[in-house]
């Protein structure tokens, strides 16, 4: 009579087990870096694709900018604007060229950002990316139109005050135009200050009673990155300091509205 052949046993539990035990092999943790590296690169590859792309527009548009700038915010009292260099104008071009093609490829650029991080986020998180985006980039055009708007003619008419009679201003086309191409880009960047804040506390990663108890360390850090992006002038520094800090009271505001949501 032939024996009856032996079931063999489960090896799930043991093998489960035992796969928890065995710690992750520095092999894996460097292939995930591995990825992280590539995924950056690919990313500011596109982005630097997208500013090559767009920059032969922004070329396009500096002499109508320049013309712009200095109807709207270059003040008689300067006299005008001068170039001591052969090349300086075809250099200045090229500046405002590559500012251009940065603010008009912002929607793209702070897609691509966010592309990079997603491997962090949740499904939900993921959808709402399209919307993190329109919010980020109408905030840093809100921003540009503001400075060009407001600032650059305070900032300008500030210079003029200190020409006299015996004091006259001679003032070279590349500083006028690094100084508006800078500021502009610096309260785009910083107006995305209240989104920031809206998307810590909505993530959990700071609550509104913290941040409002934090206001003077808030007000420091505003004020050191006005010092950072601006020129080093009071009046620039502070026409960026103090929208940025008005913005910040009203993201707080808004956050604790969503709270008690």
């Amino acid at each position: 009579m032939p024996k009856p052949k032996k079931t063999p046993k489960p090896k799930t539990a043991k093998a489960s087990a035992k796969s928890l035990a065995t710690p992750a092999a520095p092999e894996d943790n460097g292939e995930k870096l591995i990825d992280h590296i590539t995924a950056l690169r690919k990313g500011l590859m596109h982005i630097f694709l997208a500013i090559v792309v767009l920059f032969p527009v922004g070329y396009w548009l500096a002499p109508q900018c320049i013309d712009f700038l200095v109807m709207w915010c270059f003040p008689p009292e300067l006299g005008t604007l001068n170039y001591f260099s052969p090349m300086e104008v075809f250099v200045t071009r090229l500046k405002m060229g590559a500012i251009f093609a940065v603010i008009l490829g912002y929607p793209y650029i702070i897609r691509q950002v966010w592309e990079f991080v997603l491997p962090a986020l949740y499904d939900k998180e993921r959808k709402a990316l399209g919307l993190f985006i329109f919010w980020s980039a109408l905030l840093f055009f809100i921003g540009v139109a503001f400075c060009a708007a407001f600032i650059l003619p305070l900032v300008m008419k500030f210079s003029a005050g200190f020409a006299t009679e015996s004091l006259k201003p001679m003032l070279r086309l590349n500083d006028f135009l690094v100084l508006c191409g800078g500021l502009t880009l610096a309260f785009g960047l910083m107006f995305q200050f209240p989104l920031v804040m809206f998307l810590a506390v909505h993530f959990g990663l700071v609550s509104v009673e913290t941040l409002k108890d934090k206001r003077p360390y808030v007000a420091i850090m505003v004020l050191v990155a006005a010092a950072l992006l601006t020129p080093p002038d009071i009046v620039s520094q502070f026409s960026l300091a103090l929208p940025t800090y008005l913005l910040f009271e009203a993201s707080l505001f808004l956050a604790g509205i969503y709270k008690k949501s």
